[in-house]
């Protein structure tokens, strides 16, 4: 006959053992982090509160089914209730820019036409969606493409403390909100500075110049992620940034046929050149289902990137079908508009920002920052 645990002893062993799990951002165990909240037992359901930074609120669900498996060992047969608040957690400057911002994502390709733009886009806009605060940064100076996708026109304006302000996107798709606006995405672009026709006509350090101007000088706020757009290739604004600010990582898009593939190679090398880890890979275009049929149809073939993801070991984020409502939406300017309320849509895409913060999680996990120590 089992010996029934008293709840005093049953919560304290509950904390012991919960406090333990590392939190997705930081690695650090959330009981010296605060993050572990009050845990409650009526009859027999347990309730307990486990703060989640808006930094990994994407895979809030996730960890909260993690906690509840781990709190099963420790009280095998009650029912476990687990609630995820945001726990809040202010960004550090990064670089000399002094960026407020927790991960800079680099999204690129080895070349163009592999809609590099429309991912970086969605991925800004799936993890504001899931619950991030996200800023999206156009880095292809010569071709952005951002604006367009996203409906966003105007121009940026100088604030009081001499920054520039950034076209905000709001929740439902609206085009220039105030910074005040809850949920709104600030948006960078060199497209907001040019007429339509204009081109961009600049040698090496106009471009370096620009992109300082545009991380040191935008009034981004405090970000969980910024995404940013490259340009497609392997040219020097990847060093530029690499030297500017910590770079969390680098997706690289990619279409599944074997010429795309050997310029992702091409674009992995370079990140590793300049010390750019590699976030993970996503293949582009991969199948199209017929909307009359409901056949599938590899065009482009399929599982080419994750087959070389696997031979370079780096991580696989999700291939990402050819749809026809999203290549309506990107040319309408409406995709923001899109992804937050076509649910099939967005599908592959919450698949490939969840793996993402998954992965950065998974990372934070098997290296903890130490402890540092204070500056006098």
């Amino acid at each position: 006959m089992t010996t029934p645990v008293e709840p005093d002893a049953l919560i304290a062993s509950l904390r012991e053992r919960i406090g333990q799990h590392p939190d997705p951002e930081t690695g650090r165990p959330i009981q010296s982090t605060g993050q572990l909240g009050e845990i409650t037992l009526d009859g027999d359901t347990l309730k307990m509160s486990v703060g989640i930074t808006s930094h990994c609120q994407p895979i809030a669900d996730e960890i909260a089914d993690t906690i509840r498996d781990l709190a099963l060992t420790v009280a095998p047969g009650k029912t476990i209730e687990v609630q995820t608040p945001v726990h809040a957690r202010p960004p550090a400057r990064l670089g000399q820019v002094g960026l407020k911002a927790k991960s800079v994502i680099l999204v690129g390709s080895g070349k163009g036409g592999v809609g590099k733009s429309t991912v970086a886009a969605s991925l800004a806009l799936t993890l504001r969606r899931l619950g991030a605060n996200v800023g999206l940064m156009d880095a292809d100076v010569y071709g952005p493409s951002v604006p367009h996708l996203l409906g966003l026109s105007g121009r940026p304006a100088i604030s009081e403390d001499k920054k520039i302000e950034p076209i905000r996107l709001g929740p439902n798709g609206e085009s220039g909100v105030p910074p005040e606006t809850e949920g709104a995405m600030p948006v960078m672009s060199m497209g907001f500075l040019l007429e339509p026709d204009q081109a961009v006509i600049w040698r090496g350090p106009m471009l370096h110049g620009s992109i300082q101007q545009f991380l040191r000088d935008t009034s981004w706020g405090e970000l969980d992620y910024l995404v940013i757009d490259m340009p497609p290739g392997t040219g020097d604004i990847a060093l530029t940034l690499s030297q500017a600010i910590p770079i969390t990582g680098a997706v690289v898009v990619c279409t599944p046929q074997e010429v795309a593939l050997l310029d992702a190679v091409k674009a992995i090398s370079m990140f590793r050149k300049v010390n750019i880890p590699i976030a993970g890979m996503v293949e582009n275009m991969s199948g199209f289902t017929c909307p009359d049929c409901g056949k599938t149809y590899d065009i482009f073939g399929r599982g080419g990137a994750r087959d070389k993801a696997e031979e370079l070991t780096v991580p696989y984020l999700g291939g990402l079908p050819i749809d026809i409502t999203l290549r309506e939406a990107g040319d309408a300017g409406k995709l923001a508009e899109v992804l937050a309320n076509d649910h099939r849509a967005r599908a592959p895409f919450d698949q490939v920002a969840r793996s993402l913060v998954r992965n950065l999680a998974a990372k934070a996990a098997s290296a903890p920052p130490k402890a540092s120590l204070p500056t006098l």
